[in-house]
């Protein structure tokens, strides 16, 4: 069963894990109505079929199926169990940017809207940040239902350790079945511009151009900008530029070199090329930027100081 929903979550950070549990339905119970339980709600059927709703939309979940319900949706059971029916269910939350989108085609076509909502919200200025798209419903692997095996067995742990190592287990099992919808979902297009992305992010102090990429490659440049496109939002040229941009915003905070310096170390031609594209990305000069960053840090700092000598 594949869904034609996808959730598309942002990380890091990556969702985490907050509580579980098991549940048996006996020949005609059906799942409890509620509104807006404020965390995501994952239920793995490992016996029977559920039914259940989500707003206007209907499922059947099978024997090792499972559906992701939203944290800010109606959810409840659209008919009561015909047989003996057994689920296990996970609340988790994410601190950054979600979405739920009716195609993987729309996903990528508001993944660099959905990337800066993230940056916000997450507070993550100058951070890498990637996709993982699971779809609402889909069928797990054994490896998946395994992993969900190892989950489940840890509620027998010591109270001091449980939670520790469930969440553990929980990033194993989510990574497992990200793994499982990535093998459905992707195409070639996908599988080459991951390529492009390593190749960029491990070569970006090089010289890097279109013909460049072509002899890497073997694809014209147009279908290398084409996959991209699809997939990043941006051309590879696009992605190396803000790619080394983020490198130096990094090392504008972290060392005491020159503009001249890092503009020679990220591969940037010369330190005015480098300035006068820092600038139109970031609205602000990279020496600019370094001040600013410079003057917040030590208005943090200050603060601290003074309350702690409120405190003595």
């Amino acid at each position: 069963m594949m869904s034609d929903y996808i959730m598309h979550f942002v990380t890091p950070p990556i969702p985490y894990f907050i509580e579980s549990g098991k549940h048996n339905f006996a020949p005609g119970e059906r799942h409890v109505s509620r509104y807006s339980i404020r965390v995501f709600d994952m239920i793995i059927v490992t016996k029977g079929k559920l039914f259940v709703g989500e707003n206007e939309k209907e499922w059947s979940i099978g024997k090792d199926e499972a559906i992701i319900l939203r944290p800010d949706a109606y959810h409840y059971g659209t008919a009561p169990c015909e047989e003996e029916t057994e689920i296990i269910w996970i609340h988790f939350q994410t601190f950054g940017a979600w979405e739920e989108l009716q195609s993987l085609d729309e996903c990528y076509e508001n993944q660099i809207t959905l990337f800066e909502k993230h940056k916000q919200q997450a507070y993550l200025n100058h951070c890498e940040v990637s996709s993982i798209f699971i779809p609402k419903t889909l069928k797990l692997s054994r490896k998946s239902m395994n992993d969900l095996a190892e989950f489940a067995s840890l509620d027998k742990a010591p109270r001091s350790i449980r939670n520790w190592r469930k969440q553990s287990a929980f990033q194993t099992f989510m990574q497992s079945i990200n793994h499982d919808s990535a093998i459905s979902i992707n195409s070639t297009a996908m599988h080459l511009a991951e390529k492009i992305e390593l190749f960029l992010r491990h070569n970006y102090t090089a010289k890097i151009t279109n013909s460049v990429l072509k002899a890497e490659f073997n694809y014209h440049p147009n279908y290398l900008a084409k996959c991209m496109l699809k997939v990043y939002g941006v051309t590879p040229i696009d992605y190396l530029q803000q790619y080394r941009i983020e490198q130096a915003k990094k090392l504008l905070i972290l060392t005491e070199w020159s503009i001249a310096r890092i503009a020679d170390e990220l591969g940037f031609s010369t330190a005015a090329y480098f300035s006068s594209v820092f600038t139109n990305k970031q609205g602000i000069s990279p020496a600019n930027y370094r001040k600013q960053e410079f003057q917040y840090q030590n208005t943090i700092k200050e603060n601290s100081t003074d309350k702690l000598g409120m405190m003595h």
